[in-house]
């Protein structure tokens, strides 16, 4: 026997219908790349997303195919999320970070039919127009004035098209299983994969995503999302942003943190997120000037784990609350959030400190467990640590284009060594292959990142293994010092006194200038493994039994 409601396809047009129906005066604020601040509403957002589906419909483009962008976060690529995914097309979001030749890579193997693009990137999409010739048209999402009078005459511009249209547009409705967006994998470990979002899953993740325990958000919120929206749909926030009826504040192509600070204070803005290396910019600009986030009550870390030092300034000093989050691509992206339970609200502050330093609980809808090197099933103490699995509603089954099969036994690997406590909370110790095997024992890098970006005249570090004759591997630690600050290797080793275990303690310090990071800011550890692949440890330290 079925229920008697009504079978209405979750649909990601519906998210920003509802949002011009109930909160359409509701602001929109966008730095835009040609440098005014841009302002308008739910309202007009959606009448001039219905004016691009016409545009898209006349330059041919049908149902399933797969239309791209190069942009930054702004109200024009806001616009082509639910025009392109509304009209039943795939909105394909294309990462401007990663190497020319992934680039090209992507854009081909996703047979891209038009490709939108910011200004900024026009140099980018110059040397792409040459390799992939599947693209039938290029648009420079800005106005006729904007677009230099060299550029080609096929070049089509963004605002002329809109220009062209009016918004009698009606949203179709069809399978919410169809596909919907397309994000690919920063490819690390090999060429991207495509992995391929559903209406159901979008909606269903930005619902989820928007709990209390989570991002919190409601039609009191004012949202910044640093996080790019190339960047795994800026961790859903267009999706749940028109869900809740929020006010949403792009920033545009400026990140940095006299920039941010301005547009925070300028709109008020009450809760973002982004990835650490952001804040840690954000925080540097305010101190150097004395400065304080007015509004600002939470934000959402994530892409990297929260160095313990940048959690508790922005709490401790600045009363921000911090939500450590962890996902990936395959996830949509958010997995767990680090929320604290009833039980912690009376204990002390060290003591939910230490839960919020966690990659947090699962969202509903989010299972996971660990399992050890045969798939055995390990408990969940906080203790055993193994390879993390998930599943769940909104997590990829498969990649565009690839017949293979990721999952096993219905699970997806997520190549993270994790624990996961009694109440739930997991806590990753290692990416699978950043893991540090030491005479047959796991040394976890990112504690140990952890504990040295601790210290005062440390502006970032990184961890890796290297060989070593006796221990198979040993960790190296690999320093950027604060400007004008100097520290020795002697002082960096004597700090993880008392705080780790003394065989963990990395047996060689390395300065250098900077740190390589991937597309999606995390960082580049296979580069520094690569660098420092003949690195010598000191044989008074490496023939120590630690």
């Amino acid at each position: 026997m079925h229920g008697l409601m009504m079978r209405m396809p979750l649909m990601i047009s519906s998210l920003i219908r509802h949002a011009d129906r109930f909160h359409g005066d509701t602001e929109i604020v966008s730095r835009s790349i040609e440098g005014p601040i841009h302002r308008y509403s739910w309202h007009g957002a959606h009448v001039r997303a219905r004016k691009l589906a016409r545009a898209l419909t006349r330059l041919g483009v049908r149902a399933g195919d797969r239309v791209a962008t190069l942009a930054w976060n702004g109200h024009r690529h806001l616009e082509l999320y639910y025009a392109i995914s509304g009209m039943g097309a795939i909105v394909h979001t294309v990462n401007p970070r990663l190497y020319h030749d992934q680039l090209a890579y992507i854009v081909n193997h996703a047979d891209d039919t038009l490709v939108f693009f910011d200004l900024t990137f026009a140099p980018l999409v110059a040397k792409l127009a040459t390799e992939c010739k599947g693209v039938k048209a290029w648009v420079a999402m800005t106005d006729r004035a904007h677009i230099a009078p060299d550029a080609p005459a096929t070049l089509l511009c963004y605002e002329e098209l809109l220009g062209a249209e009016d918004d009698e547009f009606e949203w179709p409705e069809f399978d919410e299983n169809t596909a919907s967006g397309l994000c690919y994998t920063s490819g690390t470990t090999g060429p991207p994969k495509g992995v391929l979002f559903s209406h159901r899953s979008t909606v269903l993740h930005a619902f989820a995503s928007s709990l209390p325990d989570a991002k919190a958000l409601s039609a009191q919120s004012v949202v910044l999302p640093i996080v790019p929206m190339f960047h795994v749909n800026a961790w859903g926030i267009p999706y749940s942003g028109p869900l809740v009826g929020a006010k949403l504040v792009f920033p545009g192509a400026a990140l940095d943190g006299k920039s941010l600070y301005e547009l925070f204070e300028s709109e008020r803005v009450t809760t973002s997120a982004g990835v650490p290396t952001v804040w840690l910019g954000l925080v540097h600009y305010m101190k150097q000037n004395d400065l304080r986030l007015s509004t600002l009550k939470m934000t959402t870390i994530g892409g990297a784990a929260c160095p313990p030092a940048l959690l508790h300034t922005l709490q401790d000093d600045y009363g921000i609350r911090v939500m450590h989050a962890w996902g990936m691509t395959e996830m949509s992206p958010m997995g767990t959030t680090a929320t604290l339970k009833g039980k912690h609200l009376d204990r002390p502050a060290s003591e939910r400190n230490e839960v919020s330093l966690k990659q947090g609980r699962p969202l509903y809808g989010v299972d996971m467990q660990i399992v050890d090197e045969d798939g055995n099933a390990l408990p969940h103490d906080g203790q055993h640590a193994g390879n993390l699995l998930v599943r769940g509603p909104w997590i990829a089954c498969g990649y565009y284009g690839d017949d293979g099969d990721p999952t096993v036994d219905g699970w997806f690997p997520t190549g993270d060594v994790a624990t996961i406590d009694a109440d739930g909370y997991l806590r990753l110790t290692d990416r699978a292959k950043d893991v540090i095997k030491s005479g047959g024992e796991w040394i976890s890098s990112i504690d140990l990142e952890n504990i040295a970006m601790g210290h005062p005249a440390v502006a970032e570090a990184a961890v890796i293994g290297v060989r070593h004759p006796k221990w198979d591997e040993r960790p190296l630690l690999v320093v950027v010092r604060k400007p004008g600050i100097d520290v020795t290797r002697d002082a960096l080793l004597a700090f993880y006194a008392g705080r780790t275990a003394k065989w963990w303690v990395p047996d060689d310090v390395a300065f250098v200038d900077a740190l390589p990071h991937t597309a999606t800011g995390k960082l580049a550890k296979r580069v520094l493994r690569e660098q420092f692949g003949d690195y010598a440890l000191p044989e008074e330290v490496s023939s120590t039994d630690r």
